[in-house]
């Protein structure tokens, strides 16, 4: 006779992303069908009664709503939205988050789902992630969170937290090797054509970079042409005297208006001028070096390796276009 199902409620934002709720699901729902049996009863929850419109528009219609979800759950999940970072949550909606997660054997966020957490005070020491464009803002509002930007999915005791959206199936994929060991966790996978154990961080898909000038017009202007001329020697001495400035003075001034060090920015740029041309697909390793201002290939592998998180052949791999 199979184990009684273990109740799995994930608690949908206002402007819900519908694959941070969906998708989860959908992992749960075929491990249901691997295991030959209801390992799992799904519930769907939303904040307040009634249909939930999504952030495309779509609207779901939810198993239920927090003020009506009485039942015990096994695991709570909180999908995130778009709008999470600036999204108001009355203090009922945080009360009952500590209530239902403090009961639960574990509990956890997709995406931006963490910032409800965070809210209630549910993530204060404990280490997380989130999608890598509100990970800077996710630790700065909340000091006592230990925020990883480059991890797909983070494990802290009872808290298991996803980075963006499709790394929710990743989340909902581990859990299911948990709970129903990794053999059925890989049919699952492989039924749903997704990596059993996905490679490398998030930081390889992050679109945040030096390349986007800041500062004073001056300042723009100087970072738009070391951003367009990346191979060029761009010691602290030239880039002081194409601004007319000592340069002391022309390092002090670049730190406070941009916030990074003239060699740190140069070296994001050179990085993000090697993503563009490793996405191209067409240069090997050591021209794209020589290219984008590294001095051998080596190097260049160091420093995408410590800002992407992979190294430039296997980035060419996984974000070239076909042939």
């Amino acid at each position: 006779m199979p184990p009684a199902p273990r109740t799995l409620a994930i608690l949908a934002l206002p402007g819900v992303q519908l694959l941070d709720a969906c998708g989860p699901l959908d992992v749960f729902a075929e491990a249901n069908r691997q295991a030959g049996h209801e390992a799992y009863r799904l519930r769907l929850l939303a904040c307040e009664p009634g249909p939930l419109v999504s952030s495309s528009g779509t609207r779901l219609v939810p198993d239920g709503w927090i003020g009506e979800a009485l039942e015990a759950f096994d695991t709570l999940l909180v999908a995130g939205t778009p709008q999470a970072a600036d999204l108001y949550l009355r203090p009922g909606i945080l009360e009952w988050l500590r209530i239902r997660a403090g009961a639960c054997r574990r509990y956890g966020s997709v995406c931006t789902g963490a910032f409800a957490l965070a809210a209630a005070g549910l993530l204060d020491g404990r280490r997380v992630t989130t999608h890598w464009a509100v990970a800077a803002p996710l630790a700065a509002r909340y000091p006592h969170v230990q925020v990883e930007a480059d991890a797909i999915q983070v494990h802290d005791g009872n808290l298991r937290t996803a980075a963006g959206v499709t790394a929710g199936l990743d989340l909902a994929l581990a859990l299911v090797e948990e709970d129903l060991g990794p053999a059925i966790a890989q049919q699952v996978a492989s039924q749903l054509v997704m990596y059993f154990k996905r490679p490398g961080g998030q930081l390889q898909f992050s679109r945040q970079g030096a390349t986007s000038p800041v500062g004073r017009s001056a300042l723009q202007s100087l970072q738009r042409y070391i951003a367009a001329n990346p191979a060029l020697d761009h010691t602290i001495a030239q880039l002081a005297s194409r601004m007319g400035l000592s340069p002391r003075h022309f390092a002090r001034v670049f730190q406070q208006d941009v916030g990074m060090t003239p060699a740190a920015w140069v070296e994001l740029a050179r990085v993000n001028a090697a993503r563009a041309l490793l996405e191209g697909g067409r240069d090997a390793p050591k021209q794209v070096a020589a290219l984008c201002g590294f001095a051998n290939a080596d190097t260049l592998r160091r420093t995408f390796v410590r800002h992407v998180g992979v190294t430039p052949a296997e980035y060419r791999r996984r974000h070239a276009p076909s042939r």
